[in-house]
This record gives structure tokens, sequence and C-alpha cells, in this order.
């Protein structure tokens, strides 16, 4: 009798091992905001698939793909979301955080000079140096302002943003140093 309940349980174990490993990669292949042509408008737009809900469903059969957000919400929230037709056979490149990544890979830092190398978008994420002369992190550009802000922004290397941030957060504690 307790053989048996071993056995269901190292079964019960597996079953939520497996269950588990699938939803992570479902996770995975499925999130993060990505780059689309809107099929109203004939633009790129950008958008976030509900990961959640979509590798939950993917547990139990058909994967059920829903958007969790679209540059052109609140507005069109309503809309049909024929743009869903496109994430079937979608690269990886068009990840938002692939088009950055690529971005950044042509570019030199505003401050440093340095070129990008490989971008490291968890950890030590690149910023952005605005017309207004501050910098700020990829993480508080909103998902529909990233085009824009890659147009019309000059990128600045996660070093430089972190000086350039204390140096505007407390001015006091900063000394200037002439170059020589």
């Amino acid at each position: 009798m307790t053989l048996a309940y071993i056995i269901v349980a190292a079964l019960a174990v597996a079953a939520v091992y497996f269950g588990i490993r699938f939803f992570v990669k479902a996770s995975r292949k499925l999130g993060g905001a990505r780059v689309i042509v809107c099929p109203e408008t004939g633009k790129q737009a950008m958008v976030a698939v509900d990961t959640r809900r979509a590798a939950l469903t993917s547990l139990v059969g058909q994967t059920d793909i829903r958007l969790e957000s679209c540059w052109r919400w609140p507005l069109k929230e309503g809309c049909g979301q024929e743009c869903l037709l496109q994430l079937d056979d979608i690269p990886d490149d068009c990840l938002v955080r692939g088009v950055l990544t690529k971005w950044y890979l042509a570019q030199k830092c505003v401050f440093c000079q340095r070129p990008f190398g490989k971008i490291d978008l968890l950890d030590h994420e690149p910023a952005l140096f605005t017309p207004e002369g501050i910098t700020v992190g990829l993480s508080e550009i909103p998902m529909s302002a990233v085009h824009e802000a890659m147009s019309t922004y000059e990128p600045v290397c996660w070093n430089c943003h972190i000086a350039q941030t204390f140096y505007h957060e407390h001015p006091d504690l900063v000394v200037e140093r002439p170059v020589m």
C-alpha cells in the first residue's frame, strides 16, 4: 500500500515538474513586446502578448493568444486583434529587446564615445539621453514610445547613465575638475 502511495506521489511530482518547465518555456517563447504591422493602419506597432494566459492555455492544449497591451490602446482596445496572426512565424529579432539590441550595436555612447558591445537588458541596461538633457533607462520609457525614442534620443551606456543620474540627483556632491 505504501509503495503505491510513493509511486503516485512520484508521478505527481514529475507531472508538476514537467508542467512548470513547460509553462516557463512557453512564457519565454511568447513573452516580451513585439514589433508587428498593424493590419488596420499598415504601420509598425508594438504589442505585448498576455504571456500568463498563453502559457497556461498551452498546458491544456490549444494556446489562446491575446494581447496584453498595444500602442493603440486604450483608443482602439476593442479591435479584432488580427495582428495576432503575425505572431505564429515571427522571428526573435522582432521582439523589442532584439530590435533594441541591434540598434545599440550600431551606436556609441554619447558621453564616453565607447561602442556598445553585448547589451545586457536585465542588469546593466543602457539608457537614452533626452533633448531635455537627462538620461532615462529603457525601463522608464513606455512601450509605445520606444520606436520614437530610438529616433530622437541619443544612446547612453549604463556606466554613463549611472554617473549622469548621480550628477543630476546630487549636484552638491559632485566636484568638477577641468580636463588637462
